[in-house]
């Protein structure tokens, strides 16, 4: 069996960090001995992190749009700052609207497309540049969802396409850059228990509290399994599913 490498010490940049799946990542990178720079739109949201993990050594925080360049920029930046080097990056911010495809405003559809795809590229990128620097690879992972996948349910359609870009996203960047030992990973679930999922009616009616959905922590795991694999082996592609959820 392969030995798992350790997260002791790594430093990890994560979006959207200010609660539900990035909240998760933020908590289990450090519960592993990570270092976790942690960005997110809301400050406030942040600021609750930092109080309830109280660990000023391991832990910056970093406010910004992910639609903004310059934010992804200011996260790696950070990641040097204060720990001398950033080892992977995760993509995990995003926005989502349920709706038939004549609901959505311009102004909707602008913002999905900037913040779920610029979003990811502009990390990429700010990514891509530091790890060429260090000269040792790095990880670079995207939260997606299988609704890219062209098995998401109905009233998502631009939704559906970001996160279909974002499944590319990663195919395309780990063919230019795996030579480099630079990995890229897509990280799809299907239905997770969030306050981000049940503002836009995602559980169809359903109670979520009855564990007909995945948690959080169930992605975080993924996200840290995927960090913690040898150097000689990547993923591309994890698509994630609760026991209760069909294809």
């Amino acid at each position: 069996m392969s030995r798992q490498r350790s997260l002791r010490d790594t430093v990890v940049v994560v979006t959207g960090a200010g609660g539900g799946i990035g909240g998760a990542i933020t908590r289990q990178v450090l519960a592993g001995g990570g270092r976790v720079v942690a960005g997110d739109l809301r400050p406030q949201s942040l600021a609750t992190l930092q109080a309830e993990l109280q660990d000023e050594d391991r832990l910056v925080v970093v406010p910004g749009d992910v639609r903004d360049e310059a934010t992804s920029a200011a996260l790696i930046e950070a990641g040097i700052s204060a720990f001398g080097r950033v080892d992977s990056v995760v993509a995990n911010a995003a926005i989502g609207f349920y709706g038939g495809v004549l609901d959505y405003s311009a102004d909707d559809v602008s913002l999905m497309i900037d913040v779920n795809v610029k979003g990811s590229v502009w990390l990429a990128r700010a990514a891509v540049r530091q790890f060429r620097v260090q000269g040792d690879g790095g990880d670079i992972v995207i939260i997606g969802s299988v609704a890219g996948l062209l098995i998401g349910g109905g009233k998502e359609a631009v939704y559906a396409a970001t996160k279909g870009a974002q499944i590319n996203l990663g195919y395309a960047l780990d063919r230019e850059l795996r030579s480099e030992g630079i990995r890229t990973t897509v990280i799809a679930p299907a239905g997770v228990n969030t306050a981000f999922a049940a503002a836009d009616g995602r559980f169809g009616g359903a109670d979520p509290s009855e564990g007909q959905f995945m948690e959080p922590t169930d992605i975080a795991e993924a996200v840290v399994y995927t960090l913690q694999q040898p150097r000689r082996m990547r993923t591309e592609l994890w698509t994630m599913w609760s026991m209760a959820e069909t294809h």
